[in-house]
Parts: structure tokens; C-alpha cells; sequence
């Protein structure tokens, strides 16, 4: 099996099973979106999954995403990438200029970057909070319970429309406790999106109401670097 029709056979894969996990918690499977893992990915791997019909892909760092993504672009002008990374706030620019959606929004000094930059561009990325669930001291985003008032100062003092919350759960404790938790928060706080989930957890993810998962591996295998 060649590269290539093992990232189809993988995608529809994947797709199949998002939408029956979907269906069996009552959600209908189109609300779902699988958000392509491409950091690291060779140009073929990539190739494939934009073949195979993937649209929608997350890359973690944005000099790595410009060298990937800036000369596809006008050959898939139906793509949508997502900076799913922690985002300095000097690289704001850039991440304004490339990405469709910013899912790490976690301070204020990176919401003025924000802000600035999409004004003087006229361009207007959408945004997700990044909330830390598991209160670790080494992962960025806000914390539980002050993510109500975050988004509200995101909402009023820098008029962003916040288009939903992600978290990435601790690797040690059960997932499900956590997307539970942001499900919790995004109801709080009047928000319909949560992204959250991976390969190896992205059903639970789906039956606690993710409306994006962000796949790697399951899609593309393992690296190759």
C-alpha cells in the first residue's frame, strides 16, 4: 500500500468512527471537525491528506507553518489552518497573517498583539481560549476558574468575538474529566465550540461534545523525523 492510499484509508477511517461515536451520542456527524495534525509531516504525507480531501490542519509553530502551508495555499483555496501551539506574542504578525484560527488565546498581552495586528491587517482570525484543565504549571492556558472572566475581558476590552475553548488534558489522568470540564466552561460562558481531543482519545472527545479533533498520528502514522 502506497503512502498515499494509506492516509485515505486512514482518513475515511477516522471519519467513520467520529461519525457513529457522534450519531450514538445524538450529535449529528458533520458538526464534528477532524483537524489534520501536520507538524513534522513530509511534503508527500501532506500531499496525501489534501488528496485524500482533508482541508482543515493544526500546526503548532508558525515559522514551520509559513515554510509548509504559504505556497499551498493558492493551490487549495479551501484550506483552513489552525495554530494549535502556544503563540509568542512577537510572532503575532505572522500568526495573524497565515492562520484562519488562533486555538491558543491564553493572556492579555498576546490579546493586544492580537488585536493590533488584526486591525492593521484587516484580517480577523477566529479564536479560541486555551484553557489550562489540569492547573499544570508547565502548559500554558487559563486557568478553570478564571476562564469566565478572561473571556469576558476578551469579549469586552478587546471586542473579540470568541469562537470557543480547547484544552490539552494531562497525559497522566483520565481525558473524558477533562473535556467534561471545558464542556462545563464553554456552557458557562455562552461558547458552542470545544476543541479538544487526539488520537488516542478524540471518541471520548466526541461524545462529550468536542466540535474539532486534532489527529496526528492516527491519521498519518507515526513521524518520520
Amino acid at each position: 500500500m502506497t503512502a498515499s492510499s494509506d492516509i485515505a484509508r486512514r482518513r475515511a477511517a477516522l471519519m467513520d468512527t467520529i461519525g457513529d461515536i457522534a450519531r450514538q451520542a445524538g450529535r449529528k456527524p458533520s458538526d464534528i471537525t477532524l483537524v489534520a495534525v501536520s507538524k513534522r509531516q513530509s511534503d508527500a504525507r501532506i500531499d496525501a491528506a489534501l488528496t485524500a480531501g482533508q482541508r482543515v490542519f493544526g500546526e503548532n509553530r508558525v515559522q514551520e507553518a509559513q515554510a509548509r502551508w504559504q505556497d499551498r495555499r493558492g493551490h487549495w483555496p479551501d484550506l483552513e489552518l489552525r495554530l494549535i501551539g502556544p503563540l509568542q506574542t512577537n510572532k503575532a504578525a505572522e500568526a495573524v497573517a497565515l492562520f484562519d484560527v488562533i486555538e491558543t488565546l491564553d493572556r492579555d498581552k498576546l490579546a493586544r498583539a492580537l488585536r493590533k495586528e488584526m486591525d492593521a491587517q484587516g484580517r480577523t482570525p477566529r479564536l479560541f481560549v486555551q484553557v489550562n484543565t489540569g492547573e499544570e504549571e508547565q502548559k500554558s492556558g487559563v486557568l478553570p476558574a478564571q476562564t469566565a472572566g478572561f473571556v469576558a475581558r476578551m469579549r469586552e476590552q478587546y471586542g473579540f468575538d470568541i469562537d470557543g475553548l480547547m484544552c490539552i488534558p494531562p497525559v497522566e489522568e483520565p481525558a473524558g474529566l477533562h473535556f467534561a470540564l471545558l464542556a462545563k466552561l464553554a456552557a458557562e460562558t455562552g461558547l458552542a465550540r470545544l476543541s479538544m481531543g487526539m488520537s488516542a482519545d478524540f471518541g471520548t472527545a466526541v461524545s462529550l461534545g468536542a466540535t474539532s479533533v486534532r489527529v496526528g498520528t492516527a491519521l498519518f502514522g507515526s513521524r518520520e523525523n
